[in-house]
């Protein structure tokens, strides 16, 4: 190869870098805006989650029924908190790879999604009433809340993968 067509090579290398969201212009651990803002927007989902499900049982204080539920839904509002803190928190500071943040806002998003879907459908075990109650706005905004931050992580994590391939 000739030295120009290395020097193309390097200047498409670089182009691609900073054309990424993910990666910083000076190509050290600071965050871009848009990578920032992103995580802004995850850890407001993450949260919403977590007040949706606070909400849902009748405040911080109380527990709903049966106790398994409930302790799913405590899980559930801690795991809000902590996603949203993963997100938040600069990478430098955090322990495992930067994917991981984003792992947590799938399982936080598609859990309560799939035991909503199972309790009004085939129902759970130990509350049977819920069984068709479709019409639970509390529920329905669930729904789309959850649905929104695995949306937004599954994209960033494709994202987070063809930036690492390329």
């Amino acid at each position: 190869m000739t030295d120009q067509a290395i020097s193309l090579q390097n200047q498409v290398k670089a182009a691609r870098q900073n054309a990424s969201p993910l990666r910083s212009r000076t190509g050290g651990t600071h965050a871009t805006a848009p990578d920032l803002t992103i995580r802004i927007v995850g850890a407001m989902l993450a949260l919403a989650v977590a007040t949706v499900h606070v909400a849902d049982q009748g405040g911080i204080t109380a527990l709903a029924t049966p106790d398994w539920i409930g302790w799913s839904y405590r899980l559930v509002e801690v795991g809000g908190i902590l996603t949203a803190l993963a997100l938040l928190v600069p990478q430098r500071f955090l322990i495992g790879p930067v994917w991981l943040r984003w792992a947590t806002g799938i399982l936080l998003g598609a859990g309560p999604f799939i035991a909503y879907i199972a309790s009004r459908t085939i129902g759970l075990p130990g509350d049977p009433g819920d069984v068709g109650n479709w019409g639970y706005w509390v529920g329905t905004l669930s729904l789309l809340v959850e649905v929104a931050l695995v949306m937004l992580s599954v994209t960033m994590l494709r994202t987070l993968r063809r930036t690492t391939i390329s």
